[in-house]
């Protein structure tokens, strides 16, 4: 029987160096940078060791002079520049091979475009279906089809091993198969983090406060490793593995739209924290990238060479499609455009919800879902 304080030290020391293994992809990288890592500290103690003794073997007093020494020894300068040329060459094969494996998605892989933004992500899985979060099958090659709508911006999901650069004005691509799926909480636990989120945090669910996500799956962690501006660190989302297709196509079905019964406001309120609002815009008051939407509906904003506008259901709507036509003072114009990614639903859904936030503004009736 294992003692439990042996077990404890082998569940440490099988995530010591790395966050979960959670791809095709993890084994090879994992066991290419120990190869690395070993081989640096083999040449390490010997010449640390080698520092530290010929340092005090061969001091001097004071005032003796230094000795000359013109003399070598050829053959072994030859194998000490040689030799570990050949080890170079092992560690520069063994990564290439990773590498190129990592560049060439198979055939019949799924596909996901990503569009990459200051500060956020907005995964497309089709038919109109937009998302911050990345969902997959286990099991099953994904290829992600990667654009940037401003600056530079890279992709990292460490539990994969994978990571690649997204570049303004040029199409990216990355794959990688999960081998792990993603666990679900009970109903219970999530039921009460849902409540939790209405009575504490206006229903604003942080998935990193409770640790899986407003769905009840835990997730594995999705980064920008590019520096991007001032927010780049909160540039995060989050990677759900599904266990079958099906259970994949349930959840994209779930946010294709509105569901029946939920008011405009409600559905308005989840498409703020889906579509990356909340990254750029506060509801409780505070200066983000851009204006808080607290009491922003009917309010008057200064724009730039335009002058003071009052926010209406037109100016919601333009500054959706085309946020670069009006600017208020003291913000920049960085906010990207969501035309062809937001029905008319959706937007109306976002208006309602910024009436809600306003006091001023009577909140709208529940209205029935379009075709749901």
């Amino acid at each position: 029987m294992i003692s439990p304080s042996i077990q404890l030290l082998a569940d440490y020391t099988d995530t010591f160096w790395f966050p979960t293994s959670a791809s095709s992809f993890s084994d090879e990288v994992d066991s290419t940078y120990m190869m690395v890592m070993w081989m640096c500290v083999l040449f390490l103690v010997p010449i640390t060791f080698c520092l530290f003794y010929f340092a005090i073997r061969y001091v001097k007093a004071n005032g003796i002079p230094a000795e000359s020494q013109t003399s070598h020894n050829t053959p072994l300068e030859i194998a000490w520049s040689v030799l570990p040329c050949f080890l170079l060459v092992a560690m520069f094969a063994r990564g290439s091979i990773g590498y190129i494996d990592q560049r060439r998605a198979p055939e019949g892989s799924d596909q996901v475009g990503v569009k990459a933004f200051k500060w956020g992500w907005t995964m497309d899985y089709g038919n109109g279906v937009f998302h911050p979060e990345l969902h997959l099958v286990v099991d099953r090659p994904t290829k992600l089809t990667m654009r940037s709508s401003d600056v530079i911006h890279s992709l990292f999901v460490p539990a994969f091993r994978a990571k690649r650069d997204i570049v303004p004005g040029r199409y990216n691509e990355m794959w990688f198969k999960p081998s792990l799926a993603s666990e679900k909480v009970s109903d219970e636990e999530l039921a009460n983090a849902i409540k939790d989120t209405k009575e504490k945090f206006a229903g604003v669910f942080d998935p990193e406060r409770y640790q899986f996500t407003s769905d009840g799956y835990k997730y594995f962690d999705l980064y920008c490793t590019e520096y991007c501006g001032k927010n780049h660190s909160e540039m995060q989302s989050l990677v759900v593995v599904h266990e079958t297709q099906d259970e994949l196509n349930a959840w994209i079905k779930k946010y294709s739209g509105r569901q029946e019964g939920e008011s405009p406001a409600e559905y308005g309120a989840l498409l703020y924290n889906r579509r990356g609002c909340a990254s750029c815009h506060s509801i409780d008051g505070s200066k983000r990238v851009g204006p808080s939407f607290q009491a922003l509906y009917g309010s008057e904003h200064g724009i730039v060479g335009q002058g003071p506008i009052k926010v209406d259901e037109n100016y919601v709507r333009e500054s959706i499609l085309e946020p670069k036509a009006k600017i208020v003072e003291g913000y920049s114009p960085v906010m990207p455009s969501y035309k062809g990614q937001l029905s008319d639903d959706d937007i109306d859904s976002l208006i309602a919800y910024l009436k809600s936030l306003s006091p001023s503004v009577a909140a709208p009736a529940s209205e029935p879902v379009a075709n749901p």
